[in-house]
């Protein structure tokens, strides 16, 4: 990319950076195999899924959740609440923009979001394994090139597994090791031999990798934060650049992908332009005035009431509840069990218990939030309410005490107040509790008996409504004599201590699809209790987990797939390594009516890329 096509501006007097309020991980995830696989498995092919067969066959139109006749042109703004001082989302350092995947660099494979995990051909217009996936061989779309114009080949591929797997983000490292061997066969064709891995998701996590230009690409550098623009062959291209508040993508005039079916009805807009805001007050504003296109709420409260503006009563701002079927968000206080104040799961229980979760929804929230329990809410994967199989005995039978008997039997539920902010049943259990994990009252404070150090803790947050629910978390501990020191720091401090788990407690979400798999290593294994930058921020260690995610990768039919989901949801649930929060049942979006989207939601929800601008 020239100088004339890229402009880089520094912000005078602007040197804080605060978080990206969205970051995204890498989610990839895992279904079984099930019934006999056929002689022709082996034979290349247009996709691959983890379970069964593609649903779309080869020459497939377009997706079913695209308009594939929407209109080109136009901008589409975003407002994103917080900051970024790097355009590399690959790599731990610095303050990335998540989208530069996907907009910018692809990958070999494209997701279907229509079902569970799904890959389409992207780069590569052919992928082909065998029945057990001891082997994976991509076979390049002769057409494909970099946004310079240069072929994409098999040893950029190649170029990308090494640099990724020694220099990228922790959970590129973690699944691009366990390839055996990766060879160039042609110019176009390269093979990953995956023999002895036992991963069945293994291939189309590679089919997902971020494909980069070996020629464009410093290798000395690659893990260092950095404002110089990724060569990829994506959409769109980096435009402009103003350090910490606004980055704006143009399209890519000679994108080699835009006819492909998989791309039909996507990309529609010229130009696609991120606005940063590092306050939660301004960034609603902002919307309300114009500034930027779509919003998604999550709070019940603003949905209610700050959207009483007349652009919303004349029909220029539309509200939605789109549908989607994914397991809803896991959100809570997480607990850092690293320390030893929540080293015990009866303090973790007993905090939990003292949480008024349906004071908090009524006051707060309008009644719209239902409470969380399970890791995979609302699916098949979840276990709440559904005693175990025997399928599920039998993977945690070399785990006794793993899961407690009520979670074993479907019956345990999240703690249901009487609604009061004072329940005093809540209370006592609580306390019975701290006392028999080591704790007294003494006055007004809770005590250790064996130290006499009160009970005090620091809740960091980083965002307005983080700091509600914790000053409100704190109101509801200190009736049983706990300490909680709200703190707030700006997002980048925030961001520091949350990737090296240097904090007692903080607010966290995960979310889920419907086909999990290595990405739970991410966040729950042993290994990645001590490896700074997974998003196991519980510091949870358990053997039945990293057991539990090995028969998840394992699985070769749904039912063993889904059993070993629901175990590891059980083991999970009867840790009490958060205090469960809230979801929505539906995603909440806020447009205005100049963008609009397809009529039908994907199984995914809502997908910006389908939009377009309407024509004036």
């Amino acid at each position: 990319m020239s100088a004339s096509q890229f402009r880089l501006r520094a912000p005078s007097g602007f040197g804080l950076r605060a978080a990206w309020w969205g970051a995204a991980t890498l989610c990839v995830a895992l279904t079984a195999t099930a019934g006999h696989v056929s002689a022709a498995a082996a034979q290349a092919r247009h996709g691959i899924a983890m379970h069964g067969e593609p649903a779309l066959p080869a020459g497939f139109p377009h997706l079913r959740y695209v308009n594939p006749a929407a209109p080109k042109g136009g901008r589409l703004t975003y407002g994103v609440l917080g900051t970024f001082d790097s355009l590399n989302p690959m790599v731990v350092k610095g303050i990335a923009v998540p989208q530069i995947r996907g907009h910018v660099v692809e990958s070999l494979l494209a997701r279907g979001y229509d079902e569970p995990f799904t890959l389409y051909g992207l780069l590569a217009e052919t992928v082909e394994t065998d029945a057990e996936r001891t082997y994976v061989t991509f076979t390049i779309n002769p057409a494909a090139t970099f946004s310079d114009g240069k072929p994409v080949t098999a040893a950029d591929v190649i170029f990308s597994w090494q640099l990724l797997r020694d220099k990228g983000r922790p959970n590129y490292r973690t699944y691009y090791v366990k390839v055996t061997k990766a060879e160039v066969l042609s110019e176009r064709v390269v093979r990953f031999d995956l023999t002895g891995t036992n991963d069945r998701e293994l291939p189309l996590i590679l089919g997902l990798m971020p494909v980069l230009a070996k020629h464009a690409t410093n290798p000395d550098t690659f893990e260092d934060a950095t404002l110089t623009p990724v060569v990829g062959s994506g959409p769109y291209v980096l435009s402009e650049v103003n350090v910490g508040r606004s980055l704006t993508l143009k399209r890519n005039p000679s994108y080699w992908g835009r006819e492909l079916a998989i791309n039909r009805g996507l990309w529609n807009f010229d130009e696609i332009r991120f606005d940063f805001y590092r306050d939660g007050n301004a960034h609603l504003e902002a919307f309300v005035k114009g500034l930027y296109d779509l919003r998604a709420e999550l709070d019940p409260g603003r949905w209610q009431t700050a959207y009483n503006v007349p652009a919303v009563r004349d029909g220029r701002i539309i509200k939605e509840a789109l549908p989607y079927g994914l397991p809803k968000v896991f959100s809570g206080f997480v607990f850092n069990t690293r320390r030893p104040i929540f080293a015990d799961i009866r303090v973790r229980e007993a905090l939990g218990l003292l949480f008024d979760a349906e004071w908090v929804n009524h006051n707060f929230f309008f009644d719209s939030y239902r409470r969380v329990a399970s890791y995979f809410e609302d699916s098949e994967l979840t276990a709440r309410g559904r005693p175990a199989n025997d399928r599920e005995r039998a993977l945690l039978a070399p785990f006794p005490g793993a899961v407690r008997a009520d979670v074993l039997e479907g019956t345990w539920q999240p703690p249901v107040t009487d609604g009061s902010g004072r329940d005093r049943n809540a209370l006592k259990r609580a306390l019975e509790l701290l006392g028999a994990a080591g704790y007294e009252l003494s006055s007004t404070e809770l005590r250790s008996r064996t130290t006499r150090q009160p009970f005090a803790f620091e809740f960091l947050v980083t965002t307005k409504d983080q700091e509600r629910l914790a000053l409100v978390f704190a109101q509801h501990l200190k009736r049983a004599g706990i300490t909680v020191n709200v703190r707030t720091v700006d997002a980048v401090q925030y961001d520091q201590r949350r990737i090296s788990f240097d904090f007692d407690m903080i607010e966290n979400r995960w979310d889920q699809s419907l086909s999990p798999g290595n990405e739970q290593a991410f966040y729950w294994s042993q290994a990645s209790a001590t490896e700074q930058g997974t998003r196991n921020y519980m510091g949870v260690k358990s053997p039945a987990l990293d057991a539990l995610i090995a028969a998840m990768l394992k699985a070769r039919d749904r039912d063993d797939f889904v059993a070993a989901v629901r175990a590891l949801d059980r083991v999970l649930m009867s840790g009490f390594y958060a205090v469960p929060l809230f979801y929505l049942p539906q995603q909440w979006v806020a447009r205005w009516a100049t963008v609009e989207h397809p009529a039908v939601t994907s199984l995914y929800g809502y997908l910006p890329e389908t939009w377009w601008r309407r024509s004036p």
